[in-house]
């Protein structure tokens, strides 16, 4: 099957929605007879072959179940390919076709070369095509009852798509270290495009799912960032969320390491665009956004963090935390306080991280100590701005156990 497909990359919405109305004379029986037929059977033999599988079925008849319909599942896809695609491809040899039927066999070449170098990923998004397509054609049916059935299988299989997808990505950045590798950039690019494909596609028609309950509120933030033109500090931002979000869904498929390496990538482009910007109003928005990018990555990912390879990593982190857990109970009594001893905390942190970074954060740097003078937690002598780290953490660390005292 894979040998002889014709195939089509992309997830654009408007493209699938208008592409599938040019081929819905290929998909409906009552269009097109024969070829839409055995295109229905095999459908109709996928979703019943689906619904066998979900069903608690005797463990002794759950291998032949299974086997059934991953058959008819291949089945499925055969016939996509030999009906629909293939007459593209006749229909672009022969001069009649659309622009857009043109446009999809010339993404095929696309997937050829995809293919060649790339083949388990081209494998899970030749699928991850023609179920779009398909899906499209069901929904465009007007059939309550078969859309109902057709769409819980495709959820599930999507599921499973984009869990291949993201584990063949994270295969590629695992090396045993949690290290941002600025020579593997494609690979986060494609990690964050792909989670975007899924959150933007699939989540919203499983978003009655209670088990999903947690992610609601960061899909209500991505959804402001789904619109419009962006900017980089915007795109961080959406990324960010992009991340939450697949600490939830995506925990085995992007595992805590991979994750902590995409947290790294964000962190070095936010902090680079604060000390690259030199409009003041936008370098704040882009600091207050750095800080909101660390808070998720310290809570979200390094507070769930069990293994360490590094114990003097972990004790650093545990004390940082035991301070970050104190200044939080600020929140209901004295928000304002709250605020700017979690900045200050915050801003400590970077600069002992960022100090002996390989990239130059010198001007970054300059930044945060002008942050921690006007919050009267550096010294600042005859106009010079001396680093006096110890004092910065004496004082803080004064504050926070007059915190932990009064709470």
């Amino acid at each position: 099957m894979e040998e002889r497909s014709l195939r089509v990359v992309g997830t654009d919405k408007t493209f699938f929605n208008r592409l599938t109305s040019t081929l819905t004379k290929f998909l409906i029986p009552t269009q097109i007879g024969i070829n839409g037929i055995k295109i229905s059977m095999k459908r109709s033999a996928l979703i019943k072959a689906f619904e066998a599988a979900e069903e608690d079925v005797d463990p002794n008849k759950k291998e032949i179940v299974e086997k059934k319909y991953e058959d008819a599942y291949t089945a499925y896809l055969e016939a996509l390919d030999k009906y629909v695609l293939d007459t593209i491809y006749k229909k672009v040899k022969n001069e009649t076709a659309t622009k857009l039927e043109s446009m999809a066999l010339s993404q095929y070449y696309g997937i050829v070369q995809l293919k060649k170098n790339e083949y388990v990923e081209y494998k899970y998004r030749k699928q991850k095509y023609l179920l779009e397509l398909d899906k499209e054609t069901v929904m465009n049916s007007g059939k309550e009852k078969v859309i109902e059935k057709y769409q819980a299988f495709y959820i599930s299989k999507q599921d499973a798509l984009y869990k291949g997808i993201l584990k063949n990505y994270s295969i590629k950045l695992a090396d045993n270290t949690n290290v941002y590798d600025s020579t593997k950039e494609w690979i986060y690019i494609k990690i964050f495009d792909t989670l975007e494909e899924y959150i933007k596609n699939i989540l919203p028609l499983k978003m009655q799912d209670q088990k999903l309950e947690k992610v609601v509120k960061d899909y209500e933030k991505y959804e402001k960032f789904s619109v419009g033109k962006l900017d980089a500090r915007d795109n961080i931002e959406k990324n960010m969320i992009l991340l939450g979000i697949s600490r939830n869904l995506f925990t085995h498929s992007l595992p805590l390491v991979v994750a902590e390496q995409c947290y790294m990538k964000l962190l070095k482009d936010a902090r680079c665009l604060v000390q690259d910007t030199k409009i003041a109003a936008k370098r704040e928005k882009a600091y207050t956004m750095l800080l909101t990018l660390m808070e998720d990555y310290n809570v979200r990912l390094l507070s769930t963090k069990v293994y360490w390879e590094n114990s003097k990593d972990r004790e650093e982190f545990k004390s940082f935390f035991d301070k970050f857990k104190i200044i939080e109970k600020l929140k209901e009594t004295d928000y304002i306080e709250y605020v700017k001893q979690k900045e200050i905390l915050f801003v400590r942190e970077d600069i002992r991280k960022i100090e002996n970074e390989k990239t130059d954060y010198s001007r970054l740097i300059k930044y945060y100590k002008r942050k921690l003078v006007d919050y009267g937690v550096m010294r600042e002598l005859k106009g010079i701005k001396k680093q006096t780290q110890d004092y910065t953490r004496q004082k803080q660390d004064k504050g926070i156990k007059e915190i932990a005292d009064a709470c």
